[in-house]
């Protein structure tokens, strides 16, 4: 099964106002087609990452084809029962004190960074089902910021450190060491997993693959994922299997739309938006990676190059050089694709820069400005 995906923001361009993150709803729910299917063959359930995408507009959508939500806390298990009203999966790396009662009456599944954590709550679970991330010891993540099985990480308990006296009420294993992976990492965290803590799956209800898995993308191996979900289910009699992708869901099915405000030039020509990177779009910064422009080129491969920067007074605040068939103007608008995960749930109001709104593009055509922000908005984050 493979998605098409046919984007129509360009039919109401000229209705979006800037700076605006548009999530399309067909091809949301191409993805989740494809993400159901993955359910419908393995045998798996897939739950909703919110730390990833967690616009809960879309949510009556998104409730039909998944079986809840991972969420990373109070916050986000809150939103998960007001908003999804099926599973929450909750995980954090420390619970607090205050909040741990709370958290476990929103959870129909809990998992515990550490065994002191464990035994620390554990008296107060209600039937709430409890489990304990184990780290793998092995990522293909060339990123260190985003790799949870580096040197000296704190998520998850190794082989060495695993207590198996202490396994008593714990109903699950949840391992998560992907970062958008394809299934052929995911064979190989799997096995290193088996070989560290094989001996104690026949004791669990459920083990938890994490997130990472990059499941909608062109390239991955969708089969094969099926294929070794299938087989692990087998082998340990039909235990319970547990995606929990976020990036996954809201792949190339948004973008967020910009205007250009002025035009400078300092050896060469620099268009400032009414958007910016490190507030809006902080992952091209952090990892870094550089935003696709719809329309646009590398730099030289079209007749026009220009340097695309944010409206803030942070130096590097700039999204790249890009090339364009026809010179950029004020007033232009700037489309920087695949904007929806990652970048609604990290915004920042920086330097008092406007949030952008947020809107969907309905299957029938029609624009719904689901949120607007203000200066209250700013005022009562700071």
């Amino acid at each position: 099964m493979r998605i098409e995906r046919n984007s129509k923001i360009e039919d109401i361009l000229d209705k979006v106002p800037t700076p605006c993150y548009v999530l399309e709803e067909e091809l949301l729910e191409q993805n989740l087609k494809l993400l159901r299917y993955v359910k419908e063959r393995s045998g798996a359930k897939i739950v909703l990452a919110l730390k990833g995408y967690s616009l809960y507009e879309s949510f009556p959508l998104v409730r039909e084809y998944l079986d809840g939500c991972c969420c990373s806390g109070l916050y986000e298990a809150r939103l998960s029962n007001e908003e999804f009203k099926k599973e929450t999966h909750t995980y954090s790396p420390a619970f607090k004190e205050e909040e741990i009662d709370e958290i476990i009456s929103l959870s129909t599944h809990i998992s515990f960074n550490s065994f002191s954590q464990y035994e620390r709550y554990k008296d107060r679970l209600k039937g709430t089902s409890a489990g304990i991330r184990v780290n793998p010891q092995l990522s293909f993540s060339s990123c260190n910021l985003y790799n949870p099985c580096a040197q000296n990480s704190r998520l998850g308990v190794t082989k060495q450190e695993f207590r198996e006296e202490l396994l008593d009420g714990i109903e699950g294993l949840h391992f998560h060491a992907l970062c958008e992976e394809n299934a052929g990492a995911l064979q190989a965290v799997l096995n290193s997993f088996e070989e560290k803590f094989a001996k104690y799956i026949p004791k669990m209800k459920w083990i938890n693959f994490g997130g990472g898995h990059h499941i909608t993308r062109d390239d991955y191996d969708v089969d094969k994922l099926i294929e070794i979900i299938k087989n692990f289910k087998r082998k340990y009699n039909d235990i319970e299997v547990i995606l929990e992708p976020g990036e996954a869901v809201g792949w190339q099915c948004g973008v967020l739309v910009a205007s250009v405000v002025d035009k400078v030039h300092n050896g060469i020509d620099i268009a400032v938006l009414d958007t910016s990177a490190e507030a809006h779009m902080p992952d091209t910064i952090i990892m870094p990676y550089r935003a696709d422009v719809r329309g646009a080129a590398k730099e030289g491969e079209k007749k026009y190059t220009v340097k695309l920067g944010g409206n803030s007074c942070l130096a590097g605040d700039f999204m790249g050089h890009y090339s364009f068939d026809k010179p950029l103007n004020i007033g232009d608008k700037v489309i920087f694709e695949d904007q929806i995960h990652y970048t609604i749930v990290k915004n920042t109001t920086f330097n008092g820069i406007k949030l952008p709104s947020i809107a969907i593009l309905k299957k029938d055509g029609t624009l719904d400005i689901v949120k607007e922000f203000g200066y209250e908005d700013y005022k009562r984050r700071i």
